[in-house]
């Protein structure tokens, strides 16, 4: 099969779909991997290290997404990509559709069969492919919401950790999932004082359980959440409705109880985000200021550290791709119940429930597609 890697246009995105180690596990099982010059320089990748595990390179971005069956991606593809998407090319990549209407419409108007990594299940209930770039978010967000605390910043000027004498901050995690326990462990790990949210409460005894008392559970309801907001002065957002557009958990309104100079880091911003206030941002400008509370919702996180990330991807992609492209997307998704949901659009059609009804559409049940 002929596999392309596109270098990402994103704004300040930097990872690549797949590392050299690879490239060189499809080559030896006989396929084509042609990555494009440079796709990998932002992750530490040089063209030679690609060259030499078997890949071809091409500078031409239009020949090498007109001569590709598989297309790989880090990103949702960008208006000037989705034109380029044709039938009977499969497009993998993350793709949250669900707050993306004419992202959905121009997948669907270009014919083309689109795997999103984000909805891919596993044997346990868990986001095999969503689950890495989630510990890299969940642990980027105390990072980048302790740095949005400082005075020249726009915050408040605490110190995460505090210093003695000195009271450390108060940081609440709304969502104890991949994303959250990872914010948690990293907010402990800097001696902040750490809740986390959550309605599970068997989610909450694991939590409990792991960090032996040192992390605050408490049970997600309004009272408790407003607590959060008044007493808080880092607020990390980290829900996730598998496929779907993310819950409002913040209004506006609320936004006058918290402290002056108080975080917001709305890690489901890919989603739509968890806060009514949030907008996505990049790397390049990451904060706005609403109502006094400082607001980072940066779309791709993980981007900023490409390396770690790339190589965390592929570890988790790699076994989808090679599936993929040993046996054609209809046979690997009906040989793998738990790939199967991992198809959002197919000739036309939305084939994920979640996605259509964010948009008000009709959906196609994806087995009947494998199946036919």
């Amino acid at each position: 099969m002929k596999i392309a890697v596109p270098k990402e246009i994103k704004n300040h995105e930097y990872r690549v779909a797949l590392t050299p180690t690879g490239v060189r596990e499809l080559v030896e099982r006989g396929h084509q991997v042609i990555v494009q010059t440079g796709a990998g320089d932002g992750s530490g990748f040089a063209d030679s290290a690609f060259e030499a595990a078997g890949a071809s390179l091409e500078s031409d971005v239009e020949a090498l997404w007109s001569a590709a069956e598989l297309i790989l991606k880090v990103k949702e593809p960008q208006r000037e990509e989705v034109a380029r998407l044709s039938s009977g090319q499969t497009l993998f990549t993350y793709l949250h559709l669900a707050a993306e209407e004419s992202l959905t419409k121009g997948l669907m108007a270009s014919g083309a069969t689109c795997i999103a990594y984000e909805t891919i299940t596993d044997a346990q209930g868990g986001l095999p492919l969503l689950a890495p770039m989630s510990r890299v978010a969940g642990r980027m967000a105390v990072q980048a919401g302790a740095h949005s605390l400082e005075k020249a910043q726009g915050g408040s000027g605490v110190l995460l950790p505090g210093v003695p004498g000195v009271a450390p901050a108060k940081v609440t995690v709304i969502g104890g999932g991949v994303v959250g326990e990872n914010a948690a462990r990293m907010a402990l790990g800097l001696g902040a004082e750490v809740t986390v949210l959550d309605r599970s409460l068997p989610r909450l005894e694991v939590l409990d359980h792991r960090y032996q008392g040192r992390l605050r559970t408490v049970y997600s309801t309004a009272d408790s959440l407003e607590e959060a907001i008044r007493e808080s002065d880092l607020i990390i957002g980290a829900v996730l409705v598998p496929g779907a557009a993310a819950p409002k958990l913040i209004t506006r309104a609320q936004l006058a109880d918290m402290k002056p100079g108080s975080v917001l880091v709305d890690v489901a911003i890919d989603q739509g985000g968890c806060f009514e206030t949030s907008k996505a941002t990049t790397h390049a400008e990451p904060t706005y200021v609403v109502d006094g509370v400082v607001h980072y919702c940066v779309a791709n996180m993980p981007g900023a550290v490409a390396r770690t990330s790339t190589q965390a991807l592929t570890n988790a992609t790699l076994p989808f791709i090679i599936a993929l492209a040993d046996k054609g997307w209809k046979q690997a998704l009906a040989d793998d119940p738990h790939f199967l949901p991992g198809l959002n659009v197919h000739d036309g059609k939305i084939t994920y429930r979640a996605v259509a009804q964010a948009f008000g559409l009709d959906s196609v049940d994806p087995a009947s597609l494998v199946a036919s």
